[in-house]
């Protein structure tokens, strides 16, 4: 028996990274994973890589959430499991999103994707919870970043919008609870996780064990975190054995947020 077994599942930002390794996890355990992503290409190469459906979805795009959602009960009659993870920095144009000089369209392009698809996820998600049966219980896993808990003064979107998702998360699990939904919504907090996103800082040539050495000195842990580690914290939060926790943040970030650590000794 896996820990998700019977359980059906939509991941968004599912093509590489974060999203590729929690919608890994989450068929080892047991579901039946829909990936999404706005790359249709990758997210597809991914899906037959795992064995599992996978659709093109703008999370900022309303009408897609809508139609990929029916298209699940419709096919699966049901949706237990829904993780918010597209996003982006805003940085991958080379825009500046410092706090002085980030441009309105800009700092509007981040929030797009970063919280109203977020806020739509939860949105649509809510709409196909409602309809599970008793004693099914529904989980809404929202990514956010440690970027949501402190500042970032050269990607100020990118903070701004990961807090949001982590104050949208709270909000959602108190409705659900007001509304006597079974249905649960946490947030994850990623820092120095190693994704597609670090490789153009880290590159490929032989200065690349430097450079990671240098990023993470001041991390507790002195190294990078893996996607299948919050991966692994995103099964457990869709689980029931997560039936208790809703409203919860949680941090995976090698201590960076706990403090600094002493140099280990020998």
């Amino acid at each position: 028996m896996g820990r998700l077994d019977q359980k059906v599942a939509l991941v968004t930002g599912a093509a590489q990274g974060i999203g590729l390794a929690v919608a890994g996890a989450m068929v080892a355990e047991g579901a039946t994973v829909v990936l999404t992503d706005l790359q249709a290409d990758r997210v597809a190469s991914a899906g037959a890589a795992l064995g599992m459906p996978a659709r093109p979805l703008d999370v900022r795009d309303e009408g897609q959430w809508r139609a990929v959602v029916d298209e699940v009960l419709g096919t699966w009659g049901a949706l237990h499991v829904v993780v918010n993870n597209a996003g982006i920095t805003g940085l991958e144009g080379g825009a500046v999103h410092d706090p002085e000089h980030a441009s309105l369209h800009d700092w509007r392009q981040v929030h797009a994707t970063n919280l109203d698809g977020v806020f739509l996820g939860c949105k649509h998600a809510l709409r196909a919870m409602r309809r599970l049966p008793p004693g099914h219980t529904g989980s809404i896993v929202n990514v956010s970043s440690r970027s949501g808990i402190v500042g970032i003064p050269a990607a100020a979107a990118y903070a701004s919008s990961k807090a949001a998702v982590r104050n949208h998360t709270k909000t959602v699990a108190l409705y659900c609870a007001e509304q006597r939904l079974p249905v649960r919504c946490n947030s994850i907090h990623p820092a120095a996780i190693l994704t597609p996103m670090w490789e153009p800082i880290l590159g490929s040539g032989p200065d690349r064990p430097a450079i990671m050495a240098a990023m993470v000195a001041d991390t507790p842990l002195r190294r990078f975190g893996e996607p299948r580690e919050v991966a692994s914290l995103a099964v457990f939060l869709a689980s029931d054995e997560a039936a208790y926790v809703t409203g919860a943040e949680f941090h995976v970030d090698g201590g960076i947020l706990a403090g600094s650590a002493a140099v280990p000794t020998a």
